[in-house]
C-alpha cells in the first residue's frame, strides 16, 4: 500500500478509536461516580448549569476518558503508520488537545481541572503510545 494513504488511513483510524474510547469511558462514567443530583449532563446547557455541583470526584471520568481515548488513538495511529510514527501520534494528541483547550473554555469547570487536563491527558498520553509502538516495532 502506498506509505501515504496508509499514514492517511492510520491517522483516521486514531481519531476514530480514540473518540470511541472517550466516549465509551465518558459514558461509563454517569453508572460509576453519578452526576449530583439535580445536575443535568445530558446537555452542553444543562452540564454548563450544574457544573458548580460537581466536585473533584465527578472530574476523574472525563480526565481517564481524556487520556485514554488519546492514548488509544495515538497508539492506533503509531502501530498502523509506515514512517513518521512518533509525528502522527502527536497528530492525535493535538488534535485531541486542540478539543480539550476547547472544551476548558466552553465549559466552566475548576482551573486545577482545566490545567491538569490540558498538561497531563494530551501530549503525555501521545508521546507515551508513540515510545510503546517504536518498541512494539523492534
Amino acid at each position: 500500500m502506498n506509505p501515504f494513504l496508509r499514514n492517511t488511513l492510520a491517522v483516521i483510524a486514531g481519531l476514530v478509536i480514540g473518540s470511541i474510547v472517550n466516549m465509551s469511558i465518558i459514558l461509563l462514567s454517569n453508572s460509576i461516580i453519578p452526576a449530583p443530583n439535580g445536575a443535568d449532563v445530558t446537555t452542553a446547557e444543562g452540564l454548563k448549569a450544574s457544573m458548580h455541583l460537581f466536585e473533584p470526584k465527578h472530574f476523574l471520568f472525563p480526565f481517564l476518558a481524556h487520556a485514554i481515548g488519546t492514548f488509544a488513538g495515538a497508539l492506533t495511529t503509531a502501530i498502523a503508520a509506515i514512517h513518521h510514527k512518533t509525528k502522527l501520534a502527536f497528530a492525535i494528541g493535538a488534535f485531541f488537545l486542540f478539543g480539550g483547550i476547547v472544551t476548558v473554555f466552553t465549559l466552566p469547570s475548576p482551573i486545577w481541572f482545566g490545567f491538569a487536563d490540558l498538561i497531563f491527558a494530551y501530549l503525555p498520553m501521545a508521546y507515551l503510545a508513540s515510545k510503546i509502538a517504536l518498541k512494539k516495532n523492534k
